[in-house]
């Protein structure tokens, strides 16, 4: 048995749906195909897929060996396109992860010049506000706000991102400053978040230890964008990063307040799978990111 023409064969049926989508999609014979299957089920000694009259269904087995198998042949893919090219430009697809946040203002302006500089190769770009499992979900590349925990991943640090406190001129005017996180209970809170409810914003406590402060919201949104928009309009008091609201602060359509209670900046990573970590294309697009940045200096602050 042909061990990697039998797992993509695998592939193709899990994303088809059905054996015969599969052969006619890698092209083969519906027969071969289930030989394929077969014989990958009997070396492992298990049961990957369930049939019905119906539809195809994964076993817990055939779930593992699916996302394992997947990894592989995109592995075997960029092995055969450093070989095929040498050492001349990397070639093929890279799929990134970002918040959507940074991906929008920060990343997704760049894939242009990307793009035409390195005609051979191609961009996946997926906005989540969420952690995504790289593996399960194919991502060579994922950039990650925060303390990284413990994983296989391999990680390198893009740069340090601060989180502010601003409201507007006009709402500051109207509902005074705050003198400290306590206060904030008094205050009309727009909070970054995709359910209502009581949330948590932390703050610096005098020398080197933090305290928490729950903030029950007048608005709840889960886009920065228009958490902004918001805090600009005089909605109330918005915790957000410094990189997005600079341009506001320097005109003085927001103000920063409670600055000597913030807390240290939090760390951006890029994450790499480890048997990724040296793929050219990785690489060059994380090398291309920061030569980018280095230039523009999104995260710079002098306010």
């Amino acid at each position: 048995m042909n061990q990697l023409a039998a797992m993509e064969a695998f592939v193709k049926v899990v994303e088809t749906g059905s054996l015969s989508a599969a052969a006619r999609s890698l092209p083969s014979s519906l027969t071969a195909v289930s030989r394929q299957i077969a014989a990958l089920e009997q070396q492992f000694g298990t049961r990957l897929l369930l049939r019905t009259t119906r539809q195809l269904a994964l076993t817990d087995d055939g779930r593992i060996l699916y996302v394992r198998a997947k990894s592989i042949l995109s592995d075997v893919k960029d092995i055969e396109a450093a070989l095929s090219r040498g050492r001349g430009e990397p070639s093929g697809r890279v799929r990134i992860s970002s918040p959507s946040l940074i991906g929008r203002q920060l990343i997704a302006p760049l894939l242009g010049a990307f793009l035409r500089s390195h005609p051979a190769m191609s961009v996946d770009l997926l906005l989540v506000d969420r952690p995504v499992d790289m593996v399960e979900e194919d991502v060579h590349l994922s950039l990650r706000i925060g303390a990284l925990a413990d994983s296989q991943l391999v990680a390198r640090k893009l740069a340090d991102l601060q989180m502010i406190v601003c409201a507007s001129p006009a709402y500051l005017h109207a509902r005074g400053v705050p003198e400290s996180p306590d206060d904030l209970a008094h205050h009309d809170c727009l909070v970054f978040s995709d359910s209502p409810g009581a949330a948590v914003w932390r703050f610096a406590r005098h020398p080197e230890t933090e305290c928490t402060v729950r903030v029950t919201g007048r608005l709840w949104v889960n886009s920065l964008d228009a958490l902004v928009a918001a805090a600009v309009d005089g909605a109330g008091i918005a915790r957000v990063p410094l990189w997005q609201v600079e341009r506001e602060l320097a005109v003085g359509r927001l103000h920063r307040i409670l600055r000597e209670r913030e807390r240290a900046p939090v760390p951006l990573h890029a994450l790499f799978q480890p048997s990724r970590i040296a793929s050219p294309k990785t690489q060059l697009f994380v090398d291309f990111l920061v030569e980018q940045w280095r230039s523009s200096r999104p995260f710079h602050t002098n306010a």
